[in-house]
């Protein structure tokens, strides 16, 4: 008896220690930690963990400009409102490949789901890391706020969706594990995940757009309007398929060895077909604009400060980008496409921190010394990001994301 459950525990430290060190030694496996990325991950790491202890027992105006008139930095600006729309890939991936039959995009539907699911689980990380006491996370849905507060549905859709987007994924997992029953019983649920995911995404997207309908007094007139949950949940959309293109190519450039034929032979071609969806989304996200500008009757503010740089993010952030998509898709170049989208992911962040930050509160005086964050919050929104980039890696490395794993291939 006890000879088989020592020989138990050794078979499942050698599995485990197998899957942990992919197949090496720990000399090995350390010897490959050595490079230059993860000595500049160390440092920012180094800085950035002490400082988010320090906001914990100091309190966040010990990092922060944030005050009673400021609620909001870049910890929000960029984690939690810039996050949310380029984290809408799971949801744009699994409905495209689940739900409308688009089955080229197979392989990348595994990585859509991840990139979804730790967008939002870090949003939720970025939005603690703001809010503090992380112990108290269940008071929005359960005790704060009633069921006519937008946080209230914005706590409760993405606390849901993180579960969602977890089963969605566990297939992966459980190939990663070898845990083909289970397996099975995940892959029976995937389309009644899919199905949820799109009502529950679709609903938060544009209820983080809905929050700002709250403060029509602070908010720049170019910026705010009653379409404002329509603008984020139409530009979540083109912001996910153009992170998709962004995503797998920064994959199939830094994690080639990771990746299958399948995934490498069909990138360029699913770029090009990602990127026509994007730009006419773009598209769609700037007509719409402009009806929100024609319909509050604010062209006169165009010939303003606010006004050039309204359009400054209109007409290089949004068109040109989407004039770029356009071009590489009729060019058929996957390289121009790849530009494109790369530049639309970061039109979203800017419209997302221009929303959050640049127009809230715009005719205070001091508001230009709010919008420059003190170099604590960017430490720590960098070692955020960065905790980020390392799991992510962690992940592909280990998962089968960017290739099938070879005992399940006939099964998808």
């Amino acid at each position: 008896m006890s000879n088989g459950y020592a020989v138990h525990q050794d078979n499942f430290r050698s599995w485990f220690m197998d899957k942990l060190l992919m197949g090496m030694s720990w000399p090995e496996y350390l010897k490959t930690l050595i490079t230059p990325f993860n000595v500049i991950a160390a440092i920012v790491l180094s800085v950035g963990l002490p400082l988010i202890a320090i906001r914990f027992v100091q309190g966040l105006a010990s990092v922060t400009h944030a005050s009673n008139d400021y609620p909001w930095g870049i910890l929000l600006g960029w984690g939690l409102f810039s996050g949310v729309p380029l984290s809408a890939t799971g949801f744009v991936m699994a409905t495209a490949y689940y739900i409308f039959g688009f089955k080229r995009y197979h392989s990348l539907v595994r990585l859509g789901v991840l990139t979804g699911f730790l967008g939002y689980l870090f949003a939720v990380i970025y939005l603690l890391t703001d809010l503090g006491r992380p112990w108290r996370i269940y008071y929005p849905m359960m005790v704060g706020f009633g069921t006519a507060s937008v946080l209230f549905l914005v706590a409760w859709h993405v606390a849901t969706y993180l579960t969602v987007q977890l089963l969605e994924f566990s297939p992966a997992i459980l190939e990663w594990l070898k845990a083909q029953r289970v397996r099975k019983w995940a892959m029976m649920i995937t389309i009644g995940m899919t199905i949820a995911g799109i009502i529950l995404s679709t609903l938060h997207q544009s209820a983080l757009g809905a929050m700002f309908l709250l403060a029509p007094g602070k908010m720049h007139p170019l910026w705010y309007s009653q379409y404002l949950p329509v603008f984020f949940l139409s530009s979540s959309i083109y912001a996910a398929l153009a992170m998709v293109i962004v995503v797998s190519t920064l994959s199939a450039r830094f994690l080639r060895d990771k990746t299958d034929g399948n995934f490498l032979g069909n990138l360029d071609n699913l770029t090009i077909g990602l990127g026509t969806g994007a730009s006419v989304g773009i598209y769609v996200y700037f007509a719409l604009k402009v009806i929100g500008v024609a319909h509050d009757d604010n062209w006169n503010l165009l010939n303003t400060g606010y006004g050039h740089w309204f359009l400054v993010e209109m007409l290089v952030f949004v068109l040109l980008p989407g004039l770029i998509l356009s071009l590489g898709v009729k060019k058929r170049s996957s390289a121009i496409v790849r530009i494109g989208a790369f530049f639309a992911v970061f039109g979203i962040i800017v419209n997302r921190i221009n929303v959050s930050t640049v127009a809230f509160n715009w005719n205070l005086q001091d508001h230009l010394h709010h919008i420059i964050p003190p170099w604590k919050e960017t430490a720590i929104v960098l070692a955020i990001a960065m905790l980020h980039i390392l799991i992510f890696r962690w992940i592909l490395n280990r998962m089968p994301v960017l290739r099938e794993h070879p005992d399940y291939r006939s099964s998808h």
